[in-house]
């Protein structure tokens, strides 16, 4: 088992002093009392603490501006793990000075998306962490950092025509792919297939969900399946019209035997389904969010898939640190694995 770092916030508590005090009993620049002191050296000995001198050194002089923008954040959800894993890293490098702006936008408004990166490209920083949601909006805002050499990572995905310095993301065609597989092989044939899909304004699909629609489309044409499949709409701006939007496509589609979900409301779909006592259907759904696991547990849900959020924005924050610090070359494409979990394997399952 990996050792818990100690943090200087750890050994402040341990030895009854400020972070401050034991920051000048590190990096021995006087004005600490001798007890304080005392009190510092003793727990660092306690602790086995050893500093990284040369990151130590160069945090004392130069702070770093970094941006993050992402879709908005909520309790639960899947960007809010993207969020505790950047926190993760900021709290492994706090001896380095870091002021990070969070920016989010609404993913399912273009015009939010669009406006916020506006916003983005007046602010001076020295680097950024972006999940993207719209293709070209994400292509302009890269754009235009590469012409100031700002160098930026993106989480949750790869945008095509832009050079970031890496990202860290699962691989959406496959999840795609993957998705289809595992529907077709547990629900009954022959019948159609659904896919539930987020009306946005602008009427513009998550690069995410193009990604995985190819995937998945592609898997019925390799294996020449002959299944229909039909796009289920639903609102996440007006949930109020969801009911009325999925009665309206079950009146219409009664041979439905499969859905998936190529986004993280799976929850969604799968309460519909419990509520109205629907349950020749099969379902699988994508993102370790509350409500998901939640369903996955009542069984309204059969397969889940998780893409490590949480250690995607671990590493993307690491990576940039760790960039602006020493400007060692990096390696661009991280792709992080895909779980498949079950009611029976979830409550084994720690993402990270």
């Amino acid at each position: 088992m990996r050792k818990k770092k100690i943090r200087i916030k750890d050994i402040a508590k341990l030895a009854g002093v400020s972070t401050g005090t034991v920051d000048r009993v590190l990096h021995n620049r006087g004005n600490v009392s001798e007890s304080a002191r005392k009190a510092v050296e003793k727990v660092l000995e306690q602790v086995d603490y050893k500093p990284n001198i040369h990151i130590s050194g160069m945090s004392l002089k130069k702070k770093y501006h970094i941006i993050i923008t992402t879709p908005t954040v909520s309790k639960g959800e899947y960007w809010e793990s993207i969020h505790t894993g950047i926190q993760r890293a900021l709290d492994e490098y706090e001896n380095i000075n870091v002021n990070c702006l969070i920016h989010t936008y609404n993913q399912y408004d273009i015009y939010s998306c669009r406006e916020t990166f506006k916003e983005i490209l007046e602010i001076p920083t020295d680097a950024l962490i972006i999940g993207p949601t719209f293709k070209k909006e994400t292509i302009y805002l890269t754009s235009e950092l590469d012409k100031k050499s700002i160098p930026y990572i993106f989480v949750d995905s790869m945008v095509e025509q832009t050079s970031p310095l890496a990202f860290f993301s699962s691989n959406h065609y496959t999840c795609g792919y993957l998705m289809c597989k595992l529907v077709t092989a547990i629900m009954r044939n022959p019948s159609d297939i659904g896919i539930l899909q987020a009306v946005r304004i602008g009427d513009k699909s998550a690069n995410t969900t193009i990604l995985r629609k190819n995937g998945f489309d592609n898997y019925l044409k390799e294996k020449k399946l002959t299944n229909r499949v039909y796009r289920i709409p639903f609102s996440v701006l007006e949930p109020e019209k969801n009911d009325d939007l999925l009665s309206d496509f079950f009146h219409k589609h009664t041979d439905i035997g499969g859905i998936v979900v190529l986004n993280s409301r799976g929850n969604l779909i799968a309460n519909y389904l419990a509520k109205n006592n629907i349950n020749d259907i099969k379902l699988v759904c994508i993102d370790l969010t509350t409500p998901n696991i939640k369903a996955l547990k009542k069984e309204y849900i059969d397969f889940l898939i998780g893409q490590n959020p949480e250690r995607q924005g671990f590493m993307a924050m690491k990576t940039l640190i760790e960039f602006l610090i020493y400007r060692n070359p990096i390696q661009v494409e991280n792709y992080m694995p895909l779980d498949i979990l079950t009611k029976e394997t979830i409550d084994y399952y720690q993402e990270f």
